[in-house]
């Protein structure tokens, strides 16, 4: 007998992410110590975040190719810098304001982990049905967003954390490398690539392991807040940008989401600054919220803004 697990999690938005997050989430809400036994089993399911995650940027890394058109490096590098500057302004203020405990437990490691991010697997998507090939060639670049490396730099520089050098760099490494391996063979880009879905359950699974729907509950308000808040920003500035090459796209309002790999930031973060633990159950969960919500908020603007455009065009 056969069961369509794959196939199941595909038709939900962000499934292969979301979905095992949530089993992992029920697992340690009613079973809390199941995943403790030691060996193999709590390596992968339950302390396997950080490694998986390494290996995705990785493989995320080897499909920066050099030889993209400069038009799809242009259009890349100018959502990713738009991306950057909106959540870099918006974690400063806050934090300039309410200090690094944030307003509302909104703190500025999670506005910047949200609004710097572009969720790769959903802007693929998008730019495959509403844009063309150099809108989708731009997601080479976009891939930069996921992980913490952003975030690191914005609260290092603003003096929010105490984020050494080498844990910025250490982020990366492992996109350097596999842009490196990417670029010197194709087979390697191939094969590469090809890890990029198969990891993403694993590491979700694992993240969700360390969490409890209580902490869901928690970010309950906030999170949705930051959730609209991503999706309307920079969703609409993305829009507006894509005049720059043009008339204006509705397919540049599909950078407004939070990419789903930023669910490990804050444990990154914590890692390189200790003194921000008591945020790191709140934020994980804060943006796993703005993950799941962005997701699904996200496709239903861009699908707005291709009829509105559609419209217009006929009007004139």
């Amino acid at each position: 007998m056969q069961i369509p697990i794959f196939k199941t999690m595909k038709k939900v938005p962000g499934g292969l992410m979301v979905i095992p997050l949530f089993i992992g989430i029920a697992i340690n809400t009613c079973f809390p110590y199941v995943l403790d036994i030691g060996g193999f089993t709590t390596e992968l399911f339950k302390k396997g975040a950080q490694p998986l995650i390494g290996l995705l940027l990785c493989c995320m890394g080897s499909q920066i190719c050099i030889k993209s058109s400069k038009l799809s490096v242009a259009k890349g590098g100018v959502y990713v810098i738009s991306k950057f500057v909106v959540g870099f302004i918006i974690a400063i203020a806050v934090g300039k304001i309410w200090g690094r405990e944030g307003v509302f437990g909104i703190t500025p490691m999670v506005l910047m982990s949200a609004f710097s991010s572009i969720n790769i697997g959903l802007y693929a998507s998008l730019t495959d049905q509403f844009g063309d090939k150099d809108d989708v060639a731009a997601g080479a670049l976009i891939a930069l967003t996921g992980g913490a490396f952003f975030t690191m730099v914005a609260l290092g520089t603003s003096g929010l954390a105490d984020i050494p050098i080498l844990s910025m760099i250490a982020v990366i490494v492992p996109v350097i490398v596999g842009f490196i391996l990417g670029n010197l063979d194709n087979d390697m880009r191939k094969f590469l690539g090809s890890g990029q879905n198969l990891l993403i359950p694993f590491y979700a699974f694992s993240l969700g392991a360390n969490m409890k729907f209580s902490d869901i509950i928690k970010a309950g308000f906030s999170g949705v807040v930051i959730s609209i808040a991503v999706v309307i920003i920079t969703g609409f500035i993305g829009y507006f940008l894509s005049g720059i090459f043009g008339p204006k796209k509705a397919v540049g309002a599909s950078i407004g989401n939070t990419a789903g790999n930023q669910l490990a930031t804050p444990l990154a973060i914590v890692a390189a600054d200790s003194t921000l633990e008591p945020y790191l159950v709140l934020a994980t969960a804060q943006i796993g919220t703005a993950i799941i919500i962005t997701s699904i908020l996200c496709p239903l603007l861009v699908r707005y803004l291709d009829k509105n455009n559609r419209k217009i065009e006929k009007v004139f």
